[in-house]
C-alpha cells in the first residue's frame, strides 16, 4: 500500500536547505550550485511533487562522486544571438544551469520580448514548477520542455520498444492574484513515480504501461523485466497519439534545436533542455494579459463540477498554497526519503534534520 500523507513526517523548510546544501558541497559540488540544487529540490517538495524534490538528493550525491555530474565551473557559450542562445551545459548540475539561463534570459526578454536559451548536455533539472515560480515573480510567460537523450521509457503510439523519455512540458504565467504553473509529461506517469511505487511492491490504479509484448498492465516492474516494457503516452491505448505528439514537440524544442540528443553516444543520467521568455509588455500589454487571462481564471474556477466536493482549480494553484502553508507548518516528505539519505548521511558526517512531528 502508499504511505499516506499522514505517514510522512514534517520538516523545518530552511533546515532541509542547509541540510541538502551541506550534503552537496560534502560530496564535492561547489558552494553557490550546491545552494541553488538544494533550494530547487526543496521547492519540489514544498510544491507537492514529491519525487522530484529531495528524492532526488540521494542520486546526485552520487553523481557527484563518480563524476557524472561537473563539480565547478561554467557552461560553454556554443552560439550566442540577441534572442537564442545555445549552450554546452558540461554536465553541470541542472537546477544552477537553468536558474543561470534564467538570469541571462530575463533581461533579454526585457529588451527583445522574447529569447530562448537551450542546453545540450546538463545535468537533470529536477522538478520543472520549481522553476515556474520565476515567471509568475517576473511578470513573464516561460514555457520549459526537457528530454533525457541517454534514457527511454516511453514507446511511440503503436509500438513496444522505448524511444523516449516522459519528455515534461512546463509553463507559468501570473494572474492578477497567483498564477498559472503547468507542469506536465508526455506519458501518464513519470520513472520517479514508477520507481518508487516498484520498490515499495506497489502497482498503479490503472494500465499506465505495457510489457514488451503490447499488454497493458498495472504493474512498474515491467520497465526493468527482460525485454523491458514501456510507460504508455498521454492518452493510452485509444488515444495515445495524443502524448505521442507532445513527445515529438519536446525532442524538436530540445535534441532538435541543440543539435544534441538521441543520434549521439550516451553519457549518462541528463538532460536537453529548452527555455523561453515573453515579456508580457512586448506583445497585447501585462494589464490586457492580465484581463483574457484572469477571465479564463475565473471561467475555469467558477465551472460546476462533477463533484460538488472538488472543485475546479487551476494548475499551480494547490501547489503554490501548499508552498506557503509548508514554509510556515512544516514540509511534508515521503517517507522513502529519509531511508535513501541515510548512506550518504553516513558518508559525510551529516543527519537529517529531526521531524517536527
Amino acid at each position: 500500500m502508499t504511505a499516506s500523507n499522514d505517514a510522512a513526517s514534517l520538516y523545518d523548510a530552511h533546515a532541509l536547505r542547509r541540510f541538502a546544501t551541506d550534503l552537496l558541497q560534502r560530496a564535492g559540488l561547489a558552494a553557490p550550485m550546491a545552494e541553488c540544487v538544494a533550494d530547487t529540490l526543496v521547492d519540489g517538495d514544498l510544491l507537492g511533487h514529491d519525487t522530484h524534490g529531495l528524492a532526488l538528493l540521494a542520486g546526485y550525491v552520487k553523481e557527484i562522486e563518480s563524476g557524472g555530474m561537473t563539480r565547478d565551473g561554467a557552461p560553454a557559450m556554443l552560439s550566442d544571438r540577441p534572442a537564442a542562445v545555445l549552450w554546452d551545459g558540461r554536465r553541470l548540475p541542472g537546477p544552477w544551469l537553468v536558474h543561470q539561463a534564467l538570469d541571462l534570459l530575463i533581461p533579454r526578454a526585457r529588451e527583445l520580448g522574447t529569447a530562448s536559451l537551450v542546453i545540450r548536455r546538463s545535468h537533470h533539472i529536477a522538478c520543472l514548477a520549481a522553476y515556474m515560480l520565476r515567471a509568475l515573480d517576473e511578470d513573464m510567460l516561460m514555457l520549459l520542455a526537457c528530454s533525457d537523450p541517454n534514457a527511454a521509457s516511453v514507446a511511440p503510439f503503436g509500438g513496444t520498444q522505448a524511444v523516449f523519455t516522459p519528455n515534461p512540458l512546463a509553463m507559468g504565467f501570473p494572474l492578477t492574484e497567483g498564477g498559472v504553473m503547468v507542469d506536465i509529461s508526455a506519458s501518464i506517469t513519470t520513472n520517479g513515480m514508477s520507481n518508487r511505487k516498484r520498490a515499495a511492491g506497489e502497482r498503479f490504479a490503472e494500465d499506465w504501461l505495457i510489457d514488451a509484448q503490447g499488454r497493458p498492465t498495472n504493474d512498474p516492474q515491467t520497465l526493468f523485466d527482460q525485454p523491458p516494457g514501456t510507460l504508455l503516452p498521454v492518452g493510452g491505448l485509444s488515444h495515445g497519439h495524443k502524448g505521442y505528439g507532445m513527445a515529438l514537440l519536446v525532442e524538436t524544442l530540445t535534441a532538435g534545436l541543440a543539435g544534441h540528443g538521441r543520434a549521439d553516444p550516451p553519457e549518462g543520467w541528463g538532460a536537453t533542455v529548452h527555455i523561453t521568455l515573453h515579456d508580457l509588455q512586448a506583445f497585447g500589454g501585462k494589464e490586457a494579459f492580465l484581463r483574457q487571462m484572469d477571465h479564463v481564471a475565473v471561467r475555469c474556477r467558477d465551472n460546476r463540477p462533477v463533484d460538488a466536493g472538488k472543485p475546479v482549480r487551476l494548475p499551480g494553484e494547490g501547489g503554490l498554497k501548499r508552498r506557503v502553508l509548508q514554509e510556515q507548518d512544516g514540509v511534508r516528505l515521503h517517507p522513502s526519503i529519509a531511508t535513501s539519505l541515510q548512506a550518504a548521511e553516513a558518508r559525510y558526517g551529516l543527519e537529517l534534520v529531526q521531524a517536527l512531528r
